[in-house]
């Protein structure tokens, strides 16, 4: 199966809290998009991996999205190294995506930056023809994503382009919930975490709220890139 876009995070969730708009608003459009998750986020304070595995189901029915797997990497120590590269280069030869979505540049976790630096060299290095993966016994054929982007977590990050949501945000929220085990609730007993607390929660959708106050829309999703935003016309821009 070929997709569209694949959104990739470092831990589940990742994906849903910062680009889950703009994935529900392609998937309506009629794009496959998939998610693949880098590690199960055993190291989180609250929940386990198989509470996070049965959330990340929920939260891809909701978004309707094509496929979703997870690599299993070690949350807080996998590397950008060979070994790992080549597993996401197997994903990508595999399904073929145009356009990459994946985490920060920088942020507060120490994962976020490490995995956009690792799926960025990946997605290099995937379409380099004479290093050899093999998938299912077949060998792949070497594929390079048109586009890589970056979506903005933790931090505050300027954008280089955003994304009008404003007909997506129930979704986005709805799909976020589906982790109910990190979230705020009012009865919850897990300890307290950075994202557990109601800010934050509220923090979701009055970040995208500004970023569509700026331009002129309700809610909007920011992304960066590595090279220039190129359009056909100038008429492309809203």
């Amino acid at each position: 199966m070929k997709l569209d876009i694949l959104a990739i995070g470092a831990h589940p969730d990742d994906v849903e809290l910062s680009c889950s708009g703009t994935i529900a608003k392609e998937v309506d459009s009629g794009k496959k998009v998939g998610i693949l998750d880098l590690t199960q986020g055993e190291l989180g304070t609250r929940g386990t991996p198989e509470i996070r595995d049965q959330e990340a189901k929920k939260a891809s029915e909701i978004l309707g999205v094509s496929t979703r797997e997870n690599l299993g990497f070690r949350d807080g120590f996998f590397m950008n190294d060979e070994n790992h590269q080549l597993e996401i280069i197997k994903i990508l030869r595999k399904y073929k995506p145009d356009i990459v979505l994946c985490n920060a540049v920088t942020d507060r976790h120490i994962d976020h930056g490490r995995g956009s630096k690792l799926v960025s060299d990946a997605c290099f290095l995937s379409g380099l023809r004479k290093i050899n993966t093999v998938l299912n016994y077949k060998t792949q054929e070497a594929w390079r994503p048109k586009h890589v982007y970056h979506y903005i977590q933790w931090k505050h990050i300027e954008p280089d382009f955003v994304v009008d949501i404003s007909n997506h945000m129930d979704k986005k929220m709805e799909s976020v919930m589906a982790y109910t085990s990190q979230f705020y609730s009012e009865d919850s007993e897990e300890p307290t975490t950075p994202i557990s607390s109601k800010n934050f929660m509220d923090s979701i959708k009055y970040r995208a709220a500004d970023l569509g106050r700026i331009i002129d829309v309700k809610y909007a999703e920011g992304f960066t890139v590595e090279r220039y935003v190129a359009v056909d016309s100038i008429f492309d821009l809203i």
